[in-house]
């Protein structure tokens, strides 16, 4: 057996981005992979904040607070969630929120959670992408971006009355999304931390 290493020193060369189909077997190992290889940027002794955009009023645009309630019942202090159904953050508290975590806190990873229109075929495609998150684009509102890296559930089809297909978007897709979203996230920063922490011990 070889010797242990730490698997975040390796910044190996990796594509941009992940987009999976929430059908695939593999998707959560997939997801967690890929989280791992873009928490490597993460420096010791910064925070992770989660930022989950969206609103309980339309079925479609529900991802982002479904994932942050989900994360939020883990009463994890790995990381902090912004964006649940009971207080979601939408266009217009988005900027207020993204003043007020830099001023709580130092230099944050950000990590930013919302719902997305597509093609027909990326319907229920999950995708992890390094680089900020640009709420509202797909019903053509201008929004700051956020995130370090971010996260994405692609709900409905979109390039046609995009609020009118964001209201019948079907509620069983969008939770099956946040339920593969929320878990593979929570198990990646676990994992991300146990062995940052253990690499930080021997060293």
């Amino acid at each position: 057996m070889s010797p242990l290493t730490n698997p975040f020193s390796q910044q190996q060369q990796q594509p941009s981005s992940l987009k999976i189909p929430h059908t695939d077997p593999e998707i959560h190992s997939a997801i967690i992979h890929r989280l791992l290889f873009h928490l490597s940027q993460v420096k010791e002794g910064q925070p992770v904040i989660i930022v989950c955009i969206g609103t309980d009023r339309s079925t479609g645009d529900s991802l982002g607070p479904l994932v942050g309630t989900s994360l939020s019942r883990y009463n994890s202090h790995l990381f902090r969630i912004y964006g649940t159904l009971d207080d979601p953050i939408h266009a217009v508290n988005l900027q207020e929120t993204i003043t007020s975590i830099h001023e709580l806190f130092h230099q944050p990873f950000i990590i930013g959670i919302d719902a997305c229109l597509g093609q027909s075929a990326s319907i229920g495609c999950i995708q992890v992408a390094d680089g900020p998150l640009k709420p509202g684009a797909g019903v053509n509102k201008q929004l700051p971006p956020i995130g370090d890296i971010h996260l994405t559930g692609i709900v409905n089809v979109g390039g046609f009355m995009e609020y009118f297909v964001l209201q019948n978007t079907r509620l069983s897709l969008v939770m099956r999304l946040s339920e593969i979203i929320a878990s593979s996230l929570y198990s990646a920063i676990k994992e991300w931390k146990s062995h940052s922490t253990y690499f930080a011990l021997r060293e």
